[in-house]
């Protein structure tokens, strides 16, 4: 498994806008791609120097072909509509992990 994350500051003047937005739409919109299989949003709790509000957003896939598959077919798109609604306002930086073990381990 794959862990696409994406760690993100978001300003407190546009916070409120973007969690919302993050929760009713986007999430829902990586997910309707089919190459990501569930989400996770977490906040980060150490505090920033720059200020804002730091948060992690995991997706997971099956596979590094699947996330490239998402790269090429849906990132652009996706990742203009995050820059038209709130430009400088957010900083974000981007993941890769690979799921080594899961404790305890799954019954499968």
């Amino acid at each position: 498994m794959i862990i696409y994350n994406i760690t993100i500051n978001i300003h407190e003047s546009v916070h409120d806008q973007w969690l919302n937005w993050m929760q009713t739409k986007h999430i829902g919109d990586m997910l309707a791609t089919g190459k990501f299989s569930s989400a996770r949003l977490v906040k980060v709790l150490i505090e920033e120097e720059m200020g804002g509000t730091t948060y992690s957003v995991q997706f997971m896939t099956d596979s590094k072909a699947t996330l490239e598959k998402y790269y090429k077919e849906n990132a652009p798109e996706l990742r203009a509509e995050s820059q038209q609604l709130f430009g400088d306002k957010m900083l974000a930086f981007r993941t890769e992990l690979e799921v080594i073990s899961v404790f305890p381990p799954t019954r499968e």
